[in-house]
């Protein structure tokens, strides 16, 4: 914030607006809309833009209150945090009406800038393009340059790109990796790179499954208790008695957390991967972990998760990418220390020892691993954990915690 003097009598007070941090490991932001223009009233915390990131589209609240005086950041354009994308003068103020701003006398003597004008994004060639035309060709991997432009002066309507979309291209090109499999890739080879993995795999028994199957995986409320809900809540349990799994890492230090807040990897659009967290998971019953896992999915979908609701993890779930997968060897997120994989359950023979002899029957079973930081867990712990999982998740009386 920065004051500047108008004329002896009266004072100026400018507020800067910037882009703040919008999760761990996002660097930037696409403006994708400005809800005031140039010289509206704007309300403290009332929504003044929409930023779009790899990961979640958010609604940013205006930092003070007072009167837009300038935009220096257009839509369409990508922005780091922290930059300033516009400026608030907050002598300008509501009325008690609540109608019209009351402005300071004018400053003859101090000339005003002219408000910057608002130009359209382009493209890398120069293609004019208007934020949902922008969408709608990266959403379809297509580039600008393989779009004729029907409107003015060349533009491409958003009817070219949806025909663009419906024909697609004609000829081989090259594409860019999207901002979010960057980033992505960026976060999962620097944690590669600073934390020493290990990973150690089990078999579990999977009867309990088959057991909720009798009694109905539907909860009272319409939520549904997946086979991943039910790993990841006899997980929370596990935790307490291995609070060296649900710490952090801060440098050289070991942070032990109090809570459970736990992560469940997403994939959004194919084009990546995120983990909304559900916080405070220790004192969840097994009805509301259903419950909250049941809303970040549609959360997920809708893209409307918020940054909240993607920090704070510290301990992730991966589930199996598909029915037919055994089991996957997850990438720790930092500053996690472990992430647990939860692999697709399936039918297997199982040996049977009746009145001594041995009889084969069916039966079922799935594979828990867990990617765990060489510098706080060894495997012998490691393994310990997932077997208590399993053994905790034998012992679960369904029909009393559903």
């Amino acid at each position: 914030m920065r004051l500047c003097l108008l004329w002896p009598v009266e004072v100026c007070t400018l507020a800067d607006v910037t882009l703040p941090s919008l999760g761990e490991s996002v660097t930037e932001g696409i403006i994708t809309q400005w809800f005031k223009k140039v010289g509206d009233l704007v309300a403290r915390d009332e929504p003044l833009f929409e930023v779009s990131t790899d990961k979640v589209d958010s609604e940013m609240p205006s930092p003070a209150a007072g009167v837009l005086v300038q935009i220096l950041a257009e839509e369409g354009d990508t922005i780091e945090t922290g930059a300033r994308v516009a400026v608030i003068d907050e002598s300008q103020t509501v009325a008690a009406s609540g109608t019209e701003p009351i402005a300071p006398s004018p400053a003859p003597a101090t000339p005003t800038p002219p408000p910057p004008t608002t130009a359209p994004a382009t493209g890398k060639s120069g293609v004019v393009l208007s934020p949902v035309v922008r969408r709608i060709l990266r959403d379809a991997g297509i580039l600008p340059q393989q779009v004729r432009g029907t409107g003015t002066g060349g533009a491409i309507t958003r009817q070219d790109a949806e025909l663009a979309v419906a024909g697609g291209p004609s000829e081989p090109y090259a594409l860019s990796l999207s901002t979010g499999r960057r980033r992505m890739g960026q976060h999962m080879a620097l944690s590669s790179q600073d934390t020493p993995h290990g990973f150690v795999a089990i078999s579990v028994d999977g009867s309990v499954f088959d057991v909720l199957d009798l009694l109905g995986r539907s909860t009272d409320d319409g939520s549904v208790i997946t086979d991943e809900v039910l790993v990841a809540f006899a997980a929370v349990r596990a935790l307490k008695e291995f609070p060296i799994l649900n710490a952090t890492c801060d440098g050289d230090q070991i942070v032990f957390q109090h809570g459970v807040n736990l992560g469940f990897t997403r994939a959004i659009d194919e084009d990546g991967m995120l983990v909304p967290v559900v916080h405070a998971a220790a004192g969840l019953t097994l009805p509301l972990m259903a419950r909250r896992v049941m809303e970040i999915d549609e959360h997920v979908s809708s893209r409307q998760l918020t940054t909240d609701d993607l920090m704070g993890g510290t301990f992730t779930v991966q589930s199996s990418p598909s029915e037919h997968t055994l089991f996957t060897q997850p990438i720790i997120i930092q500053p996690q220390v472990a992430v647990m994989s939860v692999g697709s359950r399936r039918y297997v023979p199982v040996v049977v020892t009746s009145k001594g002899k041995p009889t084969i029957e069916v039966g079922s079973e799935l594979v828990l691993g867990l990617s765990f930081d060489h510098r706080v867990c060894e495997p012998q712990t490691a393994a310990k954990f997932l077997e208590r999982v399993a053994e905790i998740l034998s012992s679960l009386d369904l029909a009393a915690e559903r």
